[in-house]
C-alpha cells in the first residue's frame, strides 16, 4: 500500500511538471493561411482603397471635391491604410494570383499568369512595394491634410497599379482567354 501512494504521488508530480513545461513553452508559430487569390484581394481591397483615394480629390465641373472634415479625412485615411496593409497581403508566399479554375473574359489566362509570376517573383515584389511606397506617401499627405498633394500623388497611385497590371493582369504578350 505505501508502495502504491509513492508511486501515486510520483505519478501526479511528474503529471504537473509535465502542464507546467506545457504551459511555459511558447506555441508553435503556424504558417499563414492564404485562402483568397491575388485577384481577390484586389477586388476587395486594393481597388476599393484606390478608388477612394482617387475620388477623394477632384476636380468635376470646375467644383473641387477634396476632404474637409476630421470624418472624411478619417475615412480617406481608412482606404490609404488598406492600400498599405494589403501590398503585404498579396506578396504572401503561397498566395495565388486567381481562384482555382477561374477565367477571366477578355483577360489573360491566369494559369498563363501564375506562371509568369511564379517565374518573375522579385519583379511582383517589387511592385507592391512601390504600390506600398505611394500608399506611405499618400498617408504623409493625408495626416498633413494636403489634399494638393494628395491629387498629385493619385497620378504616382495610378502609374504604380498599371505597371503591375500590365505585367500580371492584361499583359500585351499574353492573348486574352476568350
Amino acid at each position: 500500500m505505501r508502495h502504491s501512494r509513492h508511486c501515486l504521488v510520483l505519478l501526479i508530480m511528474m503529471s504537473l511538471t509535465a502542464c507546467q513545461r506545457e504551459i511555459s513553452e511558447p506555441a508553435p508559430v503556424l504558417p499563414f493561411f492564404t485562402k483568397t487569390s491575388i485577384r481577390e484581394l484586389m477586388d476587395a481591397e486594393v481597388d476599393p482603397a484606390a478608388d477612394a483615394l482617387w475620388e477623394s480629390v477632384a476636380i468635376i465641373n470646375g467644383e473641387e471635391k477634396r476632404p474637409r472634415t476630421a470624418e472624411e479625412w478619417q475615412a480617406v485615411r481608412r482606404s490609404a491604410l488598406t492600400l498599405i496593409e494589403a501590398t503585404n497581403l498579396i506578396v504572401m508566399d503561397g498566395r495565388r494570383i486567381a481562384p482555382a479554375g477561374a477565367h477571366y473574359a477578355d483577360e489573360a489566362d491566369p494559369q498563363a499568369l501564375q506562371a509568369r509570376l511564379d517565374a518573375n517573383r522579385a519583379s511582383f515584389v517589387g511592385m507592391a512595394q512601390a504600390l506600398r511606397a505611394v500608399g506611405l506617401k499618400t498617408l504623409d499627405a493625408i495626416d498633413a491634410q494636403d489634399a494638393n498633394r494628395l491629387f498629385e500623388l493619385g497620378g504616382e497611385l495610378d502609374e504604380a497599379c498599371e505597371a503591375c497590371h500590365v505585367a500580371y493582369w492584361y499583359p500585351p504578350d499574353l492573348e486574352p482567354k476568350r
